[in-house]
């Protein structure tokens, strides 16, 4: 039996194919600024009862582009915490601003912008958009502590991983 599309593009033969989302650079540069762009489409287990994105969720969105951003950047989280150093970034602060819903099967593209490194700690701006129409749906303003896994306190990040962030800064204002 046939597939048949709830938004209305009738039968389709075969398996279901869903479009695939295209991945920009991951570390584009603006005339703005330096900006991670991460894509990510909503699915069932994101919604609630009427398919629209439960607000922990874009939490869950925010960490997945954070964790993407730091990789892209060169740095090996796992390493970190595992045997490398026994360290990690850990929420700190997060400030959120709802300002429309995400739905079932919407694509989506959260923007991060390093705005501050510190000797512990970093601050990242994010907006979480819907693709089709470019709406901003969440803002978040994240503070990242560096800390020491043994006992969870604030940890000085090393050389390499500092500069690898700072050199990421950016001025850019939204």
């Amino acid at each position: 039996m046939p597939w048949t599309s709830s938004r209305g593009s009738g039968a389709i033969e075969g398996s279901f194919r869903r479009p695939r989302l295209k991945d920009p650079s991951p570390l584009a540069r603006d005339d703005d600024g330096k900006i991670h762009r991460f894509r990510v489409r909503v699915y069932w287990e994101d919604t609630d009862a009427g398919g629209i994105v439960y607000h922990s969720n874009y939490l869950k969105f925010a960490e997945r582009a954070r964790t993407e951003m730091v990789r892209t950047l060169g740095i090996d989280q796992a390493r970190l915490a595992a045997g490398g150093r026994g360290e990690a970034f850990a929420v700190a602060h997060a400030a959120i601003d709802f300002l429309a819903p995400a739905r079932l099967d919407d694509a989506l593209e959260v923007e991060s912008v390093l705005r501050r490194v510190g000797g512990a700690s970093m601050e990242v701006a994010q907006i979480i958009k819907r693709l089709d129409d470019g709406a901003d749906l969440v803002r978040l303003n994240v503070r990242l502590g560096y800390v020491a896994l043994g006992n969870g306190r604030p940890a000085r990040m090393p050389a390499d991983i500092r500069h690898a962030l700072v050199d990421y800064v950016s001025e850019r204002r939204d």
